[in-house]
């Protein structure tokens, strides 16, 4: 590879990473420029099901799949900049080397393997953090450009073992930690619905990329809410699950080793029925065959919408510090009043401190006070102003800070504690740290069975999509109702609810001055001047539902339930 002298490393990475980017998409454009035909918008329409057992009969080509999802992803990029790089010449390198068409009706050994592939002609995109072989693991930071990787990850391996075809990567925002999805490498990405607004944090274009319709699935990462924030924001359907579940070998961070809050795989669907097919067809791979992370445990079927079946779930209406804007609020009712009507037992549920328990994630999480990722940063780059204000915070002196928090300590405890504690910690620290983490998982866990909860429900996050450069008012802990659940290592789903209507869901016309408004933190005050239901009219809004460690197969029957009782009130989400 060959760059100019002339320029800063940085300037030089990111014009070479725009200019192998367009370069994959004017390629593609010569090949799937034209609009969808008739045949592949019922190919496009198709769920995983149906796609599958179409290209295990034969009825289905490979190179179908491949103009209709590369003229959907064109058309993803188009609207949203939501690819980081096109890999449709891969993909039909790779379907051409397989054993693909009609004669897979044959009592060949070729035969025997397709239909063994659980997966078979699934179109996927993957996150730029995720390591595909020959190409890029950028984690939008310009020190990784150029550098191809050799192999890769384990999830993608066992995608390709399953039929699943890779076409796109997806953008992230520099160094991945971000309320929206922004970088000098890529761009900005715009939501699928505005594009005024942003998609979230770090698998933010992915989320663009499904609702847009240009991938099937997208393989994004989660350390603190990374799938289900973007999917409340774009209106697309995600799960997280707890650790071992699936294969995380491969899955680059800007900050790797941080096993006191681990990094997951997880993915993004248009449906609920494609995100069970995906997450189903994972499992039945076997990923501990593929990576040493993964806990040996097959697929659970579960049925939780047996006629007359009661379950009981706890509602979290605040994390305690930012507390849900009006749309949010509204579809978290909506749901808990459709499933109430429905005779199910809704309850509020308010477990152990969760601004301490939250403190103690942060800590855990830039334990280092964030120089990890200032070391990961070339001459010259930034990361995005919500990040580096909170890496600006940590860094400051502890005797100012000290100072500082003592003046707030009256009017805005919860910000001066955040200035009291957030720091580099030692070793000794850090262990009490867990220690502390593990206590609120032990009170979590006890109360959740004391009251006998099946399920609790709340926000992904306490906005809908903001506006782009609002990130910095917004701030990174607007993904504290998500990161809560990485910390406890709780499976959760996100899916779509309502859409913000200006109407319902704006702010009363005095709140700048209410008491409610004057009682609020600092921190809450700042990240409530990003809402205006006015200019988010339209925008999806969404809930995340939990349910306990290893329950996955569960948090998924539960989102039917929610799904089928919206469907009955008549107020289902629907999609682009």
């Amino acid at each position: 590879m060959f760059w100019p002298s002339s320029s800063s490393v940085f300037e030089r990475a990111c014009a070479f990473k725009h200019e192998q980017r367009q370069a994959s998409v004017n390629a593609a454009s010569k090949l799937f420029s034209s609009p969808l035909t008739s045949s592949e918008e019922k190919l496009h329409a198709l769920p995983i099901s149906e796609l599958v057992s179409g290209c295990k009969s034969g009825d289905i080509s490979p190179f179908e799949i491949i103009s209709t999802y590369g003229k959907k992803a064109l058309e993803a990029q188009r609207l949203t900049n939501c690819v980081a790089e096109l890999m449709l010449d891969d993909a039909t390198r790779y379907v051409s080397a397989a054993s693909w068409g009609p004669a897979v009706d044959s009592d060949s050994y070729s035969s025997d393997l397709v239909r063994s592939k659980p997966l078979f002609g699934v179109p996927v995109s993957v996150k730029d953090c995720i390591d595909i072989a020959g190409h890029d693991t950028t984690v939008g930071l310009a020190r990784r450009v150029g550098k191809p990787v050799e192999r890769s990850s384990a999830i993608v391996r066992l995608l390709e073992d399953a039929g699943a075809i890779v076409i796109a990567k997806t953008t992230v925002p520099t160094a991945l930690f971000s309320v929206d999805t922004d970088s000098k490498l890529f761009g900005t990405t715009s939501n699928p619905y505005s594009p005024d607004h942003g998609v979230g944090a770090s698998t933010g274009g992915g989320a663009a990329m499904v609702a847009c319709g240009g991938s099937k699935v997208e393989i994004g990462s989660d350390v603190a809410g990374s799938v289900r924030f973007p999917a409340h924001f774009c209106g697309v359907w995600s799960l997280k699950g707890s650790v071992g579940r699936w294969p995380v070998t491969g899955n680059q961070s800007s900050m790797m080793g941080v096993e006191a809050v681990p990094t997951l795989t997880g993915p993004l669907t248009r449906s609920l029925e494609d995100l069970e097919q995906i997450y189903k067809g994972v499992i039945d791979m076997r990923p501990w065959e593929y990576d040493y992370t993964c806990v040996p445990i097959p697929w659970r079927p579960i049925n939780l919408q047996e006629e007359g079946r009661r379950l009981k779930w706890g509602v979290v209406w605040t994390d305690g510090v930012i507390p849900p804007s009006p749309a949010c609020k509204r579809a978290l009712i909506s749901v808990a009043d459709s499933l109430r009507e429905q005779g199910h037992e809704v309850v509020d549920f308010v477990p152990p401190n969760i601004p301490e328990f939250l403190e103690v994630g942060y800590q855990l999480a830039f334990g280092d006070s964030g120089q990890q990722i200032r070391s990961n940063l070339v001459p010259t780059e930034t990361v995005n102003p919500a990040l580096a204000s909170f890496l600006n915070l940590i860094n400051l002196p502890r005797i100012f800070k000290k100072l500082l928090s003592k003046f707030y300590s009256y009017k805005d405890p919860i910000y001066a504690n955040l200035l009291n504690v957030m720091h580099a910690k030692t070793i000794p620290e850090e262990r009490d740290l867990i220690v502390k983490r593990d206590q609120f998982r032990e009170a979590w866990h006890e109360q959740w069975a004391k009251e006998g909860l099946d399920f609790v429900i709340t926000v992904p996050a306490p906005f809908p999509a903001v506006k782009h450069g609002e990130g910095l008012k917004a701030s990174l802990m607007t993904a504290s109702y998500s990161f809560l659940f990485n910390l406890l290592d709780y499976a959760a789903g996100s899916l779509p609810v309502t859409k913000v209507d200006k109407n319902l869901d704006a702010l009363p016309a005095n709140f700048m001055s209410s008491p409610e408004y004057n009682a609020m933190n600092m921190i809450c005050k700042t990240s409530y001047t990003v809402y205006d239901a006015e200019s988010m009219h339209g925008l999806p809004v969404g809930v995340q539902i939990i349910g306990q460690r290893l329950e996955e197969e569960k948090v998924l029957e539960g989102m039917k339930v929610i799904q089928s009782v919206l469907i009955q009130k008549g107020i289902a989400f629907e999609g682009k």
